[in-house]
């Protein structure tokens, strides 16, 4: 290497240090302001997360007073930090999570409290050796006991905080008193501690801007119905657009509608076992159903998955012609309209309280079907393939493809795959040939041109027929919560399942089969 090649070369090296240096300073310069706007977004998504770091902050800063000040300090000693540690672990976003986990700890430190003092009284009245074998044995007893009943299901799914603190406590205590001998006066001061950083916990939660578990559980199922309605509406109307529009148009706002239903069984399972400990709040008093609650987002969420199927549709490499889904647009438009306005007044019998009656929205679904039923029966060649249909040559030279290095048969792609390339450049050209190739193979088999609208209608008929499952979980919960009647003159929802009447869906799915389309 010259001496002048070698002088380049650092100056490039030189050069890329700097730049690699000047975009470090540049991020370090924008570190602030982006952090800020992460700060920003989060409390604007939801401004009860700014209250609720408030309250966790006050509670935190009152309890730190009874090891602060001196005065409380000389009454409870070193036990005053457990009140701290109770208001970290205790104190959740909503009331319910609070109540559920402060009364589940204050209920097991309690109880083990009680049981290792039971333990300590006996193991007293024994010699100094019995009495370690009595303690140990006494430990091995309720520690496989506790966790074995950590198993139980109900146990699991309500009482396992508690289970878990009642276990660490009774240890704590128990193998703890073999070698202190103050050791009553310490778990006295403990369970003092814990129970006034509990009983803040549940104060803050419950009186100051409380956050209920219950209603961000309905509030959760509310925009669910509404992001579905909007995500089958988007999805279908996107369908029958222009190919140049729809690949140019994001479908953002389809997937976000049904994923959030998917995505949502763990936390609506989470917000109703925490609504179960809140208290009734209601002017009747009465419990709602929250568990109903969970029922109807399992059928929403089963209505969902078509949904989601309706949506590959979209994202299918073979399309049906514009000019044959022309012919069906108006009427499969109008179904999924219709099936959004079912699904956004489901939504609005849930937010306010009221029950569902049948009227109107039940006859227009029923009138869609029919239309599309009709729409599809009178074009009945359109789903049957031609005897003489093949792929024309002009195809393959759209593609850029000789003649006479092709196949038009099902043993093209084999054969183009069993060639050998020698360099990068062949093998990156065989493989882009061979995805055409795949393409030209399957779409030159004798399949009729609306083979992929006839699967679209099929699935949107299929979400009519799911509609019904959502229907009858939706009036079991007015039933359950005693959804109020509307009174004369309120506008009305208008529909059930019995005005829906499945078997007209499953009538026209029977017709697609019958026409060897599905």
């Amino acid at each position: 290497m010259l001496p002048s090649d070698t002088g380049m070369e650092k100056a490039g090296n030189e050069v890329k240090k700097r730049m690699h240096l000047g975009n470090v300073v540049a991020k370090m310069r924008r570190l602030p302001g982006l952090v800020w706007k992460k700060i920003w977004t989060v409390g604007q998504e939801d401004p009860r997360r700014v209250i609720h770091s408030l309250k966790v902050g006050f509670a935190l800063t009152i309890v730190s007073l009874l090891y602060l000040l001196e005065p409380l300090f000389k009454g409870i000693g070193q036990n005053a930090m457990w009140a701290v540690i109770t208001v970290v672990v205790v104190f959740e976003f909503t009331a319910g999570a609070t109540l559920c986990k402060g009364l589940n700890r204050g209920f097991g430190t309690l109880c083990a409290g009680s049981l290792a003092f039971f333990i300590e009284y006996i193991a007293n009245e024994t010699g100094q050796i019995f009495r370690a074998i009595f303690i140990s044995f006494s430990v091995f007893l309720i520690g496989a006991s506790a966790t074995y009943v950590r198993f139980f299901p109900y146990i699991k799914k309500k009482y396992e905080y508690g289970v878990v603190i009642f276990l660490l406590t009774f240890n704590l205590i128990t193998v703890s008193s073999y070698r202190v001998h103050n050791i009553i006066h310490i778990a006295h001061e403990r369970i003092y501690t814990i129970a006034i950083g509990c009983g803040l916990c549940l104060l803050m939660s419950l009186l100051v801007f409380p956050n209920w578990s219950g209603e961000d559980l309905h509030k959760s199922i509310v925009s669910k119905f509404e992001g579905l309605a909007r995500s089958i509406e988007a999805c279908v109307n996107e369908y029958f657009q222009d190919e140049k529009i729809k690949t140019k148009s994001p479908d953002n706002h389809i997937f976000k509608g049904y994923k959030a239903v998917l995505d949502s069984k763990s936390s609506e399972e989470t917000l109703a076992q925490h609504a179960s400990w809140e208290p009734r709040r209601s002017i009747h008093c009465y419990r709602d159903p929250w568990q109903q609650y969970v029922k109807v987002g399992a059928a929403l969420r089963h209505f969902g998955y078509t949904a989601v199927a309706l949506h590959g549709c979209l994202q299918s490499e073979i399309q049906t012609p514009q000019s044959v889904l022309a012919l069906f647009k108006d009427p499969c438009i109008r179904v999924a309209t219709e099936v959004s306005k079912v699904l956004m007044e489901l939504a609005d019998s849930i937010r306010n309280h009221h029950c569902c009656s049948p009227e109107v929205l039940a006859d227009q679904l029923q009138e869609a079907l029919h239309d599309l039923n009709n729409a599809i029966k009178s074009h009945p060649r359109l789903f049957i393939a031609s005897k003489h249909k093949r792929f024309s040559q002009k195809s393959f030279k759209d593609y850029g493809i000789p003649l006479s290095s092709v196949k038009t048969g099902s043993s093209a792609l084999p054969d183009w795959r069993t060639k050998q390339v020698t360099d990068h450049s062949e093998e990156s050209e065989s493989k882009s040939l061979g995805r055409t190739l795949s393409k030209i193979d399957i779409t030159s088999l004798e399949f009729s041109e609306a083979l992929p609208f006839a699967a679209f209608a099929s699935l949107l008929v299929e979400i009519v027929a799911r509609l019904d499952l959502v229907i009858e979980e939706v009036e079991e919960l007015g039933r359950k919560a005693s959804f109020r009647e509307l009174k004369p003159g309120e506008e009305q929802i208008t529909v059930t399942r019995e005005k829906l009447q499945p078997g007209k869906a499953v009538e026209l799915q029977t017709h697609l089969c019958a026409e060897g389309t599905v």
